[in-house]
């Protein structure tokens, strides 16, 4: 039997996901608002099938709520741009929806059926998983919902005060060599955060602070996206295929100040706050422009684990590695969850953003991305 305040967090997220559809118009639930990203019903529908997935399916073999929507719900059989027009009414689906959580809940429960005896329900694991998959899908929906935003702005907005650039001068933390601790711990963490381990590091300086929205309008002002030196050829190659001259989400007014456009439509650009909008070509273009270079991963975690970096939890920091299994990591509870991204193409982010739910928020969990995109809440930190 799931504990209550477990109970508690999964209905929490439940009630999350739906309130992000609740007040959509058809045309807004089925459209595709990125190529990056699928429509915000198909999220919800997608978080109902796993769900319903590992509780019915796989513990108890049941597969009648879900066997007829493998081919749309599992996501590398499903084309993002057809799943807008496969979606069920919005009536449909938020009430189906809601039946199903409120049935899972009593399952959990123990007052709504008897949950067969299986080794993912040890230690409450499958739970905590169903909160943080279905916790990452309100992150990504909430990523939809800016670019939707994006889409509908006029272009009318007159920011209420001028971004002035200012010098990448953040403060350093000094950290030895030595052998440190890294890795999650079970029940909590997913398959690429484990097996826990000790990893030797020379010692490096990382930046107390995310590099700012002023710090990073310095790079724009000195013609950082007009100079190859910066860019690794990947990168300046994107720049060049895209017309790429600063973050995804930042615009200018009649003036030519700059703002930004955020989930709520546009808004001032607050200069001290972590810029966020960028891939990783952009923040490894700003690294090198300011003579330094992003974070291995390790260095990342090491230094948060000693409470060395402020402003964490703002923007998800890309790191200069990409994203690959520790030694001993084996696939839990299914082969595909991080395997398939060890592809040598994804780099790993640390942090989280001001959108990431708290049961992601820790120094261990790891996110990755293509180094292209740049509709993730996503920005950088200095490291030398």
């Amino acid at each position: 039997m799931t504990s209550l305040g477990t109970l508690v967090r999964l209905r929490a997220v439940h009630r999350r996901l739906q309130s992000l559809i609740e007040p959509l118009d058809d045309e807004a639930y089925r459209r595709q608002f990125h190529p990056d990203l699928s429509p915000l019903g198909w999220h919800l529908g997608h978080c109902a099938f796993v769900e319903n997935y590992w509780l019915h399916e796989r513990i108890q073999g049941d597969d009648r709520r879900t066997a007829d929507l493998h081919d749309y719900y599992i996501p590398w059989r499903s084309p993002k741009a057809e799943r807008g027009g496969r979606l069920p009414s919005k009536e449909q689906l938020l009430a189906q929806v809601a039946q199903d959580s409120d049935e899972n809940l009593l399952l959990l429960s123990g007052t709504g059926g008897t949950l067969r005896h299986d080794p993912l329900l040890e230690n409450e694991y499958i739970e905590h998983f169903l909160i943080q998959h279905h916790g990452m899908h309100v992150e990504t929906m909430l990523m939809v919902l800016t670019q939707r935003a994006i889409t509908r702005h006029r272009g009318d907005y007159l920011a209420g005060r001028r971004l002035l650039a200012r010098a990448p001068v953040s403060a350093l933390r000094h950290l030895s060599a030595g052998e440190y601790g890294v890795g999650g711990e079970a029940p909590a963490a997913f398959d690429n955060e484990l097996p826990a381990g000790r990893v030797r590091m020379a010692a490096f300086r990382i930046a107390r602070e995310p590099v700012s929205n002023a710090e990073y309008l310095a790079f724009i002002e000195a013609g950082g996206y007009d100079e190859p030196a910066h860019w690794s050829e990947a990168g300046w190659q994107w720049r060049e295929a895209n017309g790429i001259t600063h973050p995804d989400h930042w615009r200018q007014d009649a003036r030519g100040w700059w703002y930004g456009i955020g989930v709520d439509g546009p808004q001032d650009l607050d200069p001290a706050a972590p810029v966020m909008g960028l891939s990783h070509h952009e923040a490894s273009a700003f690294a090198a422009w300011a003579g330094a270079r992003l974070p291995h991963e390790h260095e990342w975690e090491i230094a948060c684990r000693l409470n060395l970096l402020d402003g964490t939890g703002h923007v998800w920091e890309w790191c200069a590695n990409t994203f690959f299994p520790y030694e001993g990591y084996r696939p839990f509870p299914y082969d595909e969850y991080s395997r398939r991204w060890f592809d040598g193409r994804h780099y790993s982010l640390r942090g989280g953003s001001l959108y990431t739910r708290r049961d992601l928020r820790r120094a261990t969990f790891r996110n990755f991305h293509e180094a292209d995109k740049r509709h993730v809440f996503a920005g950088l930190r200095l490291a030398f």
